[in-house]
């Protein structure tokens, strides 16, 4: 363990070895680990412990945990407590979203105020793998498939070529104290299915499992380094910028062998998804005049660029975006979204509440949005056997003011596919069916 963690700092940062680090450590294994190692090799660092107050007595053991470590060896310790509920609640996010935005935050001050050099999180190999692995399950692109970066720039992960299974031995072996986080038995989350269920079966398969993974993230690694490459030779090409309204070349885009790729390279800054892009691609060979939005730009296809400009007049609504399958949302002062999972039961009570809609949980790739709608949005309501409407239609069938269309909102998936017209009517193709095992519930709540 030792030499693996004495290799990492020779290769990839040696600064560690002469600069002071900010060691983030949470009285868990791993982080314990970490410390105890900076301690052996004789390097400069401090602690920080975050104690988010989420567990009650359980957090405040963790925290007398790491103070008692730092007390013993004379390490400077900082901790602060936060209220990670409330900041969860009012930003409209999950807790594990609110953590860490305040654990970063509170870490970048810690630097600044002592200037420290370096900030080292204990993720180590298993974490890797299941990085990798949730994005993989979420649609993810090439840069989700890289992994966790080993250096970015003032931020260090020196456990990360050394696998869950090492750590605990060694901790055991040295008689190293550290404590367990009991949310960590759950399965609640996705992190912890896989990490209970899935890595198991591939260690099984695989005992070398992390030397193989890390080997394979570094050839993904060194391809990413490639493309970056070639992706910018051809935006030098193809895009150009006047003001705030981007123009790219249809002909370059023609020429290329993987157009939607390289288009999509350019239109993900501004909110196009890759299914978007496909879309685009496959409309160059049509007539100009065609218009695709995302949720803060149009693209309208002239007949020698696409061009992109921001939206303008969104109906004062700010698009929102839902990263997890539990939380609630605020939409405005006076309403929120809830989504909830649960098994499917035979003799489940489904609502007839237009506020509420069911879908087959393994069919929603996250994270999703809520914007207004767009012109030319479409989707396939339930109960129309596959056909499309557009949801201009729908409102005019449903008799909508021309004054309240504005308002209407609609929920879109990570392919920018259109789940829901909020309160009115669900895509079909998404719903709960026979093969459905997990429903997912979204609810609009007036407070």
């Amino acid at each position: 363990m030792h030499d693996v963690f004495l290799t990492f700092v020779n290769d990839y940062a040696p600064g560690l070895a002469t600069d002071t680090t900010l060691l983030a450590v949470s009285g868990g294994v791993d982080s314990m680990v970490m410390a105890e190692l900076f301690r052996r090799a004789g390097f400069s660092f401090a602690i920080a412990h975050c104690n988010f107050g989420l567990r009650g007595a359980e957090s405040d053991g963790d925290e007398i945990l790491v103070q008692n470590w730092a007390a013993r060896h004379k390490v400077e310790f900082h901790t602060r407590q936060f209220e990670t509920t409330r900041k969860a609640e009012s930003e409209g996010i999950s807790i594990q979203m609110a953590a860490r935005d305040l654990r970063y935050t509170w870490f970048e001050e810690l630097i600044q105020e002592f200037e420290y050099n370096y900030l080292a999180t204990a993720h180590h190999a298993d974490d890797n793998i299941e990085t990798v692995l949730l994005n993989l399950t979420r649609g993810t692109g090439l840069p989700g498939l890289l992994g966790i970066a080993p250096v970015k720039h003032k931020l260090v992960r020196p456990l990360l070529f050394v696998s869950k299974k090492e750590i605990l031995d060694f901790a055991q072996k040295e008689k190293i104290e550290w404590r367990e986080d009991s949310s960590n038995a759950s399965d609640a989350y996705r992190r912890n299915l896989l990490r209970h269920q899935v890595l198991p079966v591939l260690w099984e398969m695989n005992p070398s499992l992390d030397k193989t993974f890390s080997q394979s993230l570094e050839r993904l690694r060194a391809v990413d380094s490639i493309l970056k490459d070639r992706l910018a030779d051809w935006r030098e090409r193809a895009v150009r910028f006047e003001d705030e309204t981007c123009y790219i070349g249809i002909q370059e885009i023609r020429e290329t062998k993987e157009p939607i790729y390289y288009l999509h390279s350019v239109l993900e800054a501004y909110g196009f998804n890759y299914a978007q892009t496909a879309q685009i691609v496959a409309s160059l060979e049509g007539i100009s005049g065609k218009q695709f939005f995302s949720t803060s730009h149009s693209l309208f296809k002239d007949r020698e660029s696409l061009i992109i400009e921001p939206l303008q007049g969104d109906g004062g609504f700010p698009p929102i975006v839902i990263q997890e399958d539990s939380v609630e949302v605020a939409l405005s002062q006076n309403s929120s979204i809830e989504i909830s999972q649960t098994p499917c039961f035979k003799k489940f009570n489904f609502s007839k509440s237009p506020k509420i809609a069911y879908f087959d949980a393994a069919r929603i790739l996250f994270p999703l949005r809520v914007r207004t709608w767009h012109a030319g949005d479409w989707f396939q309501p339930f109960g129309m056997g596959g056909s499309r409407k557009k949801v201009s239609d729908l409102l005019v069938d449903a008799k909508v003011p021309m004054n309240r269309k504005k308002d209407c909102l609609v929920l879109t998936d990570n392919e920018g596919n259109i789940l829901w017209v909020l309160g009115r009517r669900a895509d079909g193709r998404f719903g709960v069916n026979n093969e459905t095992t997990e429903i997912l519930k979204i609810e609009i709540v007036i407070n």
